[in-house]
């Protein structure tokens, strides 16, 4: 059996998001950085400051990378067949 490395697994991964479902994530991930970075709203402190953070960073690397695990794990996928 061979080992592959996460990277290997991730790129192996066929994509499963489409354009418009990676546009709405953008936008939602920016969105929140403008939230809690920028907008100086008093409910962006502590947890949810880090939690907007870390929101926004998964949406944006899985719209940049156009695969989703968890649309892998059930079966899901927003594109077009390749």
């Amino acid at each position: 059996m061979q080992a592959y490395s996460l990277s290997e697994r991730v790129f192996a991964m066929n994509k499963n998001v489409g354009m418009i479902d990676r546009v709405a994530r953008l936008l939602i991930a920016a969105a929140l950085v403008w939230w809690a970075l920028i907008s100086g709203s008093a409910a962006a402190t502590g947890l949810l400051f880090w939690a907007a953070l870390v929101v926004a960073t998964v949406m944006a690397v899985t719209a940049l990378l156009s695969r989703c695990p968890m649309y892998r794990l059930f079966g899901l996928r927003t594109c077009r067949a390749s």
